[in-house]
């Protein structure tokens, strides 16, 4: 019979533009801290998962085996790396999961990592729009963001002007990364300038503002996955209530780009597969690549119906002391988003929430946290639930 996988620790870097040349010395801030955290030595390790999407972001690649150089006991370990556009980090955990739960083995090391800030802004749009359909988007102005920049457009000539909502989700996500030491933007901007075009907060890519991007950033992180057997001996567990994976059609041209669908299943299967609903949830930590991006979440996640999504961002259900709090990390809008981290990222967020060990950022009580995570324009769809099991 195969065993469940739970969370035995994890390390987590600073987001935003730093000093480390590559993501080998981003991976190295974390491998072994993470490790430490675990109470596990290298030894133990019995499989490595690296999430690193690259593209283009360095000319260094092979990711996977870059983990043991800094951790040299690592070398002779089968280390594989995977990529899913944004959601890169997710499906290293989930391969991850499913190693152990297979029964390959006991403990596996996930980390993810992305070097963005080297590279000019023309370049690192470019390399994001790997993340679409290049048949048909790649000429799309304003690379990546104005691929959301299409998908809040059609939502608002479906729904109306939204602009308010996105910077009420801007200003709730800065003001929350405050508490949040690994946070990229650790400013509380205020709803005003969020709100507001200005020289400091001009169109990117219409009607999407700068506040309502997520920001170029490094950084890396990392976790312990553990076989359910070993519990006794660890110090932290947090187990996996539910996990789903739900893809959808690349192309925005096959699919309603003001519905993510497959954000929708996935929920929908995570929720049924725990046996909870959302009003279970204590927090949601979900992929705001962009405000537009967290509104039509809320309506993926059951929050509101279709073009109600404004509702749930007025009366104030997803802030901090709302009735369900999402991004109390500040998500990847204040956060930051280095695209191969941010997945694993998401989950070390939910996990300090379930330890109490979030400090500011803490919700008082979390006991069921939801992560949501996605690749691309809401293609590859990853729904964890999760709970602290010791």
């Amino acid at each position: 019979m195969s065993k469940r996988a739970v969370i035995a620790g994890w390390s987590h870097s600073p987001f935003g533009k730093l000093d480390d040349p590559d993501t080998e010395s981003l991976m190295a801030r974390v491998s072994g801290a993470a490790l430490a955290h675990a109470g596990l030595s290298a030894g133990a390790v019995d499989g490595i998962y690296v999430g690193v999407m690259n593209g283009g972001f360095q000319k260094q690649d092979f990711q996977g085996a870059l983990v043991a150089l800094s951790q040299p006991e690592l070398a002779y370990v089968p280390a594989t790396r995977l990529e899913n556009a944004c959601a890169t980090g997710s499906a290293a955990l989930y391969a991850a999961m499913d190693f152990i739960e297979s029964g390959r083995g006991r403990v596996a090391l996930v980390v993810g990592a992305e070097k963005m800030t080297s590279r000019p802004n023309a370049e690192i749009g470019d390399i994001l729009l790997n993340a679409s359909y290049r048949k048909e988007e790649a000429g799309i102005d304003g690379g990546f963001a104005g691929v959301f920049g299409r998908i809040a457009t059609a939502y608002f000539e479906r729904y109306g002007d939204q602009s308010e909502s996105l910077a009420r989700i801007a200003a709730k996500n800065h003001k929350n990364a405050v508490d949040n030491p690994y946070a990229q933007i650790r400013k509380d901007l205020g709803f005003d300038f969020c709100n507001t075009v200005s020289d400091k907060n001009p169109y990117v890519a219409a009607p999407l503002r700068r506040t309502d991007c997520s920001p170029v950033s490094d950084g890396a992180a990392a976790l312990v996955l553990a076989s359910e057997d070993m519990v006794g001996d660890l110090r932290r567990a947090i187990r996996f209530r539910a996990r789903q994976q739900v893809n959808d059609f690349l192309p925005l041209s096959r699919r309603d780009p003001t519905a993510f669908e497959g954000a929708a299943r996935a929920w929908r299967a995570a929720l049924a597969a725990g046996k909870v609903s959302l009003d279970d949830l204590s927090l949601v930590e979900t992929h705001d690549c962009f405000t537009v991006a967290e509104l039509i979440e809320y309506e993926a996640m059951g929050l509101a119906a279709p073009g109600e999504g404004r509702k749930v961002v007025l009366e104030g259900l997803t802030a901090k002391d709302g009735r369900l709090p999402v991004n109390p990390s500040g998500g990847l809008k204040a956060k930051g988003h280095p695209v191969g981290a941010t997945g694993v990222s998401l989950h070390v967020m939910a996990c300090l929430q379930l330890m109490g060990e979030a400090q500011g950022m803490q919700i008082p009580g979390a006991a069921l946290a939801g992560v949501f995570n996605m690749g691309g324009a809401a293609v590859a769809n990853y729904v964890s639930i999760l709970e602290r099991a010791k």
